[in-house]
């Protein structure tokens, strides 16, 4: 789920909080760097049940329909296909994901039914649930189609969810495009036949993730001198104070990789730090930071101190 370049955001996002709390604490940092990429699973298993919570809210309707008088007969029947939709049904059976929901307490929706009620207002308004209604019959492409476009059109760019998940967690507001980019990808590819595991990725590719998201932040924070001061002699008409705290800390991050870290290719280094930085900092900030980087690159080949090796350097 998390690439290298989110490992590299978290990493940043730690390094800039403990530069504006001034606290050195490494161990401290390095558990809420943990913390950190561990709360985007949780993130991403709260949207992907907001979607079993908004099926189930239609089936509850739907009940209540059903026992009411034959005037609401109308009801019951137009919320049939929504509540017989194969990949709602699909995600709200999987027993694997009621589980791991359970194991982490994450009962989010459950103490905030509110909404859960805005966001499937929003669907039965909106022309895309309307549009899937009138249709007398559907296929599975046909169901995932629309969750699809509810879930992009809809759910991920509700301004009450974000503001919700900005006050639970603050963490999340950078996390919340990676999930909802993932959670969209997830649902274009689902089968039919696709087992609850499917639904359930890895936060991380392997354990080596984890280990280099330890590493750049531990080697950044303990040679932070080190790196300012190399910044500091390729900008020499420039106060260290008036760059950027974002530019600075990118900077040390890819001095850094350049130094410390042999199996990564310098260009890739340099892409992503620029990547970041159009992101996260000024819009000049990528200039400013490929020129340093480019710069630092060439001179460290020259006197040796860029010894890169492994897989990608061929």
């Amino acid at each position: 789920m998390l690439t290298r370049r989110h490992i590299r955001v978290k990493v940043m996002q730690c390094v800039y909080a403990l530069t504006q709390s001034k606290d050195d604490a490494l161990e401290k940092q390095q558990k809420f760097l943990k913390y950190s990429i561990g709360n985007v699973y949780n993130l991403y298993l709260l949207m992907l049940s907001l979607l079993v919570e908004i099926h189930q809210r239609a089936v509850v309707q739907q009940r209540m329909a059903k026992t009411k008088y034959l005037a609401d007969e109308a009801v019951y029947s137009d919320s049939d296909k929504f509540v017989k939709n194969r990949v709602l049904q699909q995600i709200a059976a999987n027993e694997e994901l009621k589980k791991e929901l359970s194991k982490r307490k994450l009962q989010h929706w459950y103490l905030n039914e509110e909404y859960v009620k805005i966001i499937y207002t929003n669907i039965l308004e909106s022309d895309i649930y309307k549009d899937y209604m009138m249709a007398a019959n559907s296929s599975y492409e046909e169901d995932q189609e629309l969750v699809v476009k509810l879930y992009k059109k809809i759910i991920a760019p509700n301004e009450k969810i974000y503001d919700y998940f900005e006050d639970d967690r603050l963490t999340w507001v950078d996390d919340i495009p990676i999930v909802n980019t993932f959670l969209l990808k997830l649902l274009r590819k689902v089968k039919a036949t696709d087992n609850a595991a499917f639904f359930l990725p890895r936060l991380l590719k392997d354990k080596e993730d984890m280990n280099f998201a330890d590493q750049l932040l531990t080697k950044t924070l303990l040679h932070d001198e080190t790196l300012i001061q190399e910044v500091v002699d390729k900008t020499p008409n420039w106060d260290k104070d008036r760059i950027a705290e974002i530019d600075a800390i990118l900077l040390k991050m890819g001095i850094c990789e350049f130094l410390h870290f042999s199996s990564i290719p310098e260009k890739v280094t340099i892409n992503e730090y620029l990547e970041i930085a159009k992101e996260y900092s000024t819009p000049k900030s990528s200039i400013f930071i490929n020129g340093i980087l480019d710069k630092l690159a060439k001179e460290y080949k020259v006197s040796g101190k860029l010894k890169k090796s492994g897989r990608g350097l061929l």
